[in-house]
């Protein structure tokens, strides 16, 4: 979460945006935070139609009626006018023939029809004539044996079998615990013990299994637990706030909790990690009707650096954890790299507070050097065909901010070439690349890079950090339809796919520790109206609940920031419940669709206008067709690396780290026998080249906080 997301004062747009106006966005804020909230959980949230995507009629005759294919069960909704499909967003699930290009969403399925009863009646008798193949093709045989494909079945060991399950089911954990699976919406989960690779699980009806093909720009993207930030996990502050050299960022808080050997150490982190996200989190999710989850990733998971306070390596443990629990549960993954050596905004989820040393500075360069290296051992990791269906996103670094803009384009280019080096060009070779718009209107990037392949526009757009007192949320639900949904979808137009990688329900400041450990919100009155959702209305929630749906409808793709906020050590509460949507589920002013977002803006008389739709495809160059890789002349002018002004400052050449370490595989999972392991953790042989490394015997300053001036001689 960021504080410097786009903030529409209520002045701004409250009071002067009409029904079908378009916001423009005001001048962006130049201060810096000092502190900021990120969670390390992102959940992404299922979108439905745009409110900016062309309307299209359908009959009200419009029926579920299941279709079988070889390898999927899944249900249509019918149109009998025009032949057209309501919501076609979710190509996979639904009908080809009757899918509209341009659809972003679909209502929840009608019940009341006589003809959808006799249609259903019949589905249940096809269901149980046809379970074996849809169980047989979309969870033991994948539709593509080469991807998710991890070696022949052992059938020689009786006490193994596949399990297939749906709604109801119950789960063993590793660790021993049970819990029902509960998914409403048609999906299913899959336990191979023989092929730990098995990419058949589907979460949703409508969402494609991994094993299937995702349609960027046609499908919908719906979406603190490795970066622990104040607000999401506030019982990890809440126990040293009384030590003053404690500011809410990880570094000093890890610190302490190093210095608090009897309290635990600095294992503690550990036990954060074990139990804030379990693998029934991944579970719920799926019910809860998302298909991708954001997760946002340490440095500190590849290593650290001697005088760095951080545990080290321990977050991949749980990354991998992850991996496995996203597959089991059919769950898309797009992986963050949510805080850099040096800190890359001076914000407490970038590591530190207050320091920017990466990208920027006397150790900007050797910290973006080594940041480069850990992006360069994951994406070999992910583009395992044994990973590529799971993970087919890398946003490469979480909102950059105090970078020159031009330097920030060099980084991007020089991350996109490192990783279609080791990838290849085109649809299916490796991950799509997501970079973040500098906390810059979305309509700043629509030329850059023009050409690249499968790049992604990544925007962080809040309502919280306006810095005015906002007590009421009663003009907020329809807000977010022209303020998002009109620039998103003119970048979809123009850059290709945009995605909204967080958002939240903080339409004020209110919520324990959302400005960090010790500043208070701008908003008055708090504690009493917002922090204690216990004594919210029901009018209350219905109001949030259509906030949600408008920024669902308007986002297209998007991410929730976050799933799951931790309680209070002081109240037993959570304590900043905008930001929970496991707890808006809960509690109703989440919805428990996500589909039930279609309509919203229309709903509240902020519909599109004609010339702000989404055309509804993208280009073929964007999603690793034709022209794919092929920049336009200018698109690379200009943009070198390494930066020349990054280079040298006070006339002196800044540090530097060389390439003479080890090549940075990533360790892989074990599995119990008699799974039959195939990954070895890196996709490309032919990139060998060494990792980066300090250079031996010489003395660097703190990458961290490194001075004004480089170190004359350096060794």
């Amino acid at each position: 979460m960021a504080h410097h997301s786009y903030n529409p004062s209520l002045e701004d747009v409250g009071q002067h945006l009409q029904p079908g106006d378009a916001y423009r966005y005001p001048p962006r804020p130049t201060h810096q935070r000092t502190d900021s909230n990120w969670s390390d959980h992102t959940i992404t949230a299922p979108l439905q139609q745009s409110p900016l995507i062309k309307p299209v009629p359908y009959s009200d005759d419009a029926a579920i009626t299941p279709m079988q294919s070889q390898d999927q069960l899944s249900y249509n909704y019918g149109a009998s006018r025009d032949g057209l499909n309501q919501y076609a967003g979710y190509n996979n699930a639904y009908n080809d023939r009757a899918a509209p290009a341009w659809s972003g969403g679909a209502p929840p399925p009608r019940k009341s029809r006589k003809r959808m009863i006799i249609l259903i009646a019949g589905g249940i008798i096809l269901l149980v004539i046809v379970i074996a193949v849809v169980v047989y093709f979309a969870a033991i045989k994948p539709k593509n044996d080469k991807n998710g494909s991890g070696g022949k079945k052992n059938n020689t060991a009786s006490n193994v079998r596949l399990v297939v399950g749906r709604d109801g089911t119950e789960v063993k954990t590793g660790d021993g615990r049970t819990f029902t699976y509960k998914n409403p919406h048609g999906g299913w989960f899959i336990d191979d013990p023989v092929n730990p690779y098995n990419d058949g699980a589907k979460a949703q009806s409508w969402t494609p299994a991994l094993n299937e093909t995702w349609k960027y720009g046609k499908d919908k993207i719906f979406g603190g637990w490795l970066v622990p930030e104040p607000f999401i996990a506030p019982a990890l502050y809440e126990k040293y706030f009384d030590d003053q050299t404690v500011n809410g960022d990880e570094w000093t808080l890890s610190a302490a909790m190093r210095a608090d050997v009897a309290g635990g150490g600095i294992n503690q982190m550990e036990d954060h990690y074990r139990t804030f996200i379990t693998e029934e989190d991944f579970a719920q999710i799926a019910g809860a009707g998302l298909n991708w989850i954001r997760l946002p990733i340490p440095f500190n998971a590849f290593g650290t650096l001697e005088g760095e306070p951080y545990l080290p390596n321990v977050a991949w443990d749980y990354v991998l954890k992850a991996f496995k629990w996203a597959r089991k549960y059919g769950i898309r993954l797009n992986l963050d790299l949510h805080s850099m050596p040096g800190g890359q905004n001076g914000l407490n989820h970038s590591g530190i507070k207050g320091s920017v040393a990466w990208l920027a500075g006397v150790m900007g360069y050797a910290n973006t050097q080594r940041s480069l290296n850990f992006v360069r051992g994951l994406t070999e990791f992910i583009s395992q065909d044994e990973y590529k269906n799971l993970i087919p996103i890398i946003s490469i670094v979480n909102e950059p901010q105090g970078q020159d803009r031009k330097t920030l384009e060099e980084f991007y280019l020089e991350a996109y070439k490192m990783i279609r080096g080791i990838t290849g060009i085109g649809e299916g070779k490796g991950p799509y690349i997501a970079i973040h718009d500098h906390f810059e209107p979305v309509s700043n990037w629509k030329d850059f890079l023009h050409g690249a392949d499968r790049l992604i526009l990544d925007t962080h757009p809040y309502f919280t950090f306006g810095g005015q007192d906002t007590p009421s949320i009663d003009n907020f639900p329809p807000l977010p339809c022209a303020a998002w949904g009109v620039p998103i979808n003119a970048s979809m137009n123009s850059f290709g796919l945009t995605i909204a990688g967080e958002w939240s329900l903080g339409f004020n400041d209110c919520g324990q520790y959302i400005w960090g450990l010790r500043d208070a919100p701008k908003t008055t009155n708090c504690d009493v109206a917002w922090n204690d959702y216990t004594k919210w209305t029901p009018e209350t929630k219905r109001k949030l609940k259509s906030f949600a749906m408008s920024h669902m409808e308007a986002l297209g793709n998007f991410f929730f920031w976050t799933w799951k906020v931790g309680v209070s050590r002081n109240t037993g509460l959570v304590g900043a419940p905008f930001w929970s949507y496991s707890l808006g589920l809960q509690e109703g002013w989440i919805p428990t669709d996500p589909r039930e977002a279609f309509g919203e803006c229309a709903r509240l008389g902020a519909p599109a206008q004609p010339d702000q739709y989404y055309v509804g495809e993208l280009q073929p160059w964007q999603t690793g067709g034709t022209g794919a890789g092929e920049f336009a002349p200018a698109a690379t002018v200009g943009l070198d690396w390494p930066p020349a002004q990054l280079m040298t400052i006070n006339n002196l050449p800044v540090p530097t780290y060389t390439a003479a370490g080890p090549v940075p595989t990533l360790p892989l999972p074990t599995f119990p026998p008699p799974a039959q392991a195939t990954a070895k953790g890196w996709a490309n042989a032919q990139d060998n080249a060494p990792g980066i490394v300090p250079i031996a015997n010489c003395q660097y300053p703190n990458p961290w906080n490194p001075g004004s001036s480089p170190p004359n001689p350096i060794c």
